[in-house]
């Protein structure tokens, strides 16, 4: 919990039903911790001792996805279990880390609270902010000051760079959209998303010669190159667009999903579906994108 001494923030009455909604947050989360703790110890669950850092960071990736899509289809009841399922890494890592002596939840916890505190100076520290655009400005401004405070000079002499706490591990999608929007910050971007359209059609030009026949040092790994920098560049037109490249893709898997199973329906099942003809799959397709909508936007 927020200390009551911050500056800008009244102390919860007893009967503050802020102050009761915390005080049963509380409850829940230590039992939770307890458990965790339990799962982990010599006495517990033989598959919860046996987990390590990576081996938990692809349940991390599922579980984050799994609440994408209950947000997606609206499903608060599974909203609330896969957010349950979240924590749980949470937990999972905090314990391991407190095992090894690196930190402990509550670290976590406190370390958390001071940077929202620091991160909102217009909440707690008397600061104005004219609009939210602003408030993004000062967020960014306050984390590179952080991170500059915290960095240590590199004993190779090699300079750092402004890109270099962009995760490798994270999603493709995800780093191309931060590293174009990080360069951006220092001018390094188009002006507007014109420039992007006549970009994505280079792209797509060098792709398809890298694909001709008779060009000269054809192959996979230079298609692969090309195909690369064509999805670079159309997820910077997402950003410039103010589209978020992974909804807009999650979204239209949905409705080929959509779309395909009404094809199948059409057609009588997926094995029949198999044996249709180019042009039968054509008109079953465009029976299908007629007879499934555009899904509504959230």
């Amino acid at each position: 919990m927020l200390s009551s001494k911050v500056e800008g923030m009244a102390p919860p009455t007893p009967q503050s039903p802020q102050l009761e909604a915390a005080s049963s947050a509380a409850a829940s989360l230590a039992e939770a911790i307890a458990i965790m703790a339990r799962l982990r110890g010599p006495d517990g669950c033989p598959w919860d001792r046996e987990q390590t850092f990576d081996s938990i960071k692809r349940h991390t990736l599922e579980e984050t996805y799994e609440v994408f899509d209950a947000i997606e289809r609206r499903a608060w009841p599974d909203l609330k279990d896969e957010l349950g399922d979240l924590l749980l890494q949470v937990l999972f890592y905090a314990q391991m880390a407190s095992e090894a002596g690196y930190f402990t939840l509550q670290d976590v916890a406190t370390n958390l609270n001071e940077k929202l505190i620091r991160r909102h100076p217009h909440i707690f520290a008397g600061a104005e902010v004219a609009d939210s655009d602003a408030v993004l400005r000062n967020w960014e401004q306050i984390k590179q000051s952080e991170k500059s405070a915290s960095t240590s000079p590199q004993s190779s002499g090699q300079q750092s760079s402004i890109l270099d706490d962009i995760p490798r591990s994270m999603p493709a999608v995800l780093e191309a959209s931060k590293l174009g929007s990080r360069a951006a910050k220092v001018g390094f971007d188009w002006p507007n998303a014109d420039g992007l359209f006549d970009k994505l059609q280079e792209e797509i030009s060098e792709l398809k010669a890298e694909l001709t026949p008779s060009s000269e040092g054809q192959s996979k790994a230079a298609i692969e190159a090309e195909f690369g920098d064509l999805l670079f560049t159309a997820v910077n037109l997402a950003r410039h667009l103010k589209v978020d490249p992974e909804s807009a893709l999650r979204a239209a898997n949905a409705k080929f999903r959509s779309r395909f199973a009404a094809m199948e329906s059409a057609a009588g099942n997926s094995d029949a579906l198999a044996a249709s003809t180019p042009s039968e799959l054509d008109q079953l397709w465009n029976q299908a994108k007629n007879a499934v909508s555009e899904p509504p936007s959230p």
